[in-house]
């Protein structure tokens, strides 16, 4: 359904997966990658997205990178350069405010494990250009990244796992409740008995169907209400 396309990044040049609608428009959304990079599981994500509406668009922050084997994974999240990623994904956001199939005003963004930390690393750094943030099991792994949480506008629906080692319900909470300290509008669902990366289809050992489609769905319909 989608394909792929170039977009400048602060005079740099990036590349991401572009799903259109059938209907030929609707509400843009970002879409941001696990550790494992562009991988055909993200494209089918977008292609799911544009199925439900929207203009998804996942920027390849990993440049061509990608891998199947959790230590290289790890090792990928953690050479990333930030910088350059908060300059790709808001070339991606810049791309989609500008595309002739885009309809709202606001876009969304959404994104898994090491996405989801980053989902919201860029919705406080260019808080005007989104309306709906949905972080999946992920918080900020990088201490430097820690965003100014106070520059938040958007409001937050986070998906976590009960069972999840890496981003602990525990401290998807304190976010939570930090981000209601701040004013912000957030919502943080905890999937009890489900696993980090619950939603990824691709991985029979982490998948849970009945979690993937509750947060599938409360996702779908926050989306809508926020951007149309």
């Amino acid at each position: 359904m989608g394909e792929l396309v170039d977009f400048p990044s602060n005079g740099h040049g990036a590349t991401g997966y572009l799903a259109i609608p059938a209907s030929g428009s609707g509400p843009g959304l970002v879409v941001i990658q696990e550790w494992w990079g562009l991988v055909p599981h993200i494209e089918d994500l977008c292609d799911r997205f544009a199925a439900e509406g929207f203009v998804a668009l996942a920027p390849d922050l990993f440049h061509g990178e990608k891998t199947t084997e959790p230590d290289e994974a790890g090792k990928l999240m953690m050479a990333l350069n930030l910088g350059r990623a908060a300059q790709d994904m808001s070339g991606a956001a810049s791309f989609l405010q500008g595309h002739d199939a885009v309809t709202s005003k606001k876009l969304g963004i959404t994104g898994f494990c090491m996405g989801g930390g980053l989902t919201l690393v860029a919705a406080c750094n260019t808080p005007e250009a989104f309306g709906a943030v949905v972080p999946w099991y992920g918080l900020i792994p990088w201490p430097e990244a820690e965003p100014d949480w106070s520059a938040l506008e958007a409001p937050v629906m986070g998906h976590y796992a009960g069972n999840d080692g890496f981003f602990t319900p525990d401290k998807a909470a304190d976010l939570e409740a930090k981000l209601r300290g701040l004013g912000k509008s957030a919502t943080f669902y905890i999937y009890d008995g489900a696993d980090h990366a619950f939603f990824n289809d691709t991985r029979p050992e982490v998948y849970n169907p009945e979690a993937a489609a509750i947060a599938w769905g409360r996702t779908i319909e926050f989306l809508h209400t926020r951007l149309g």
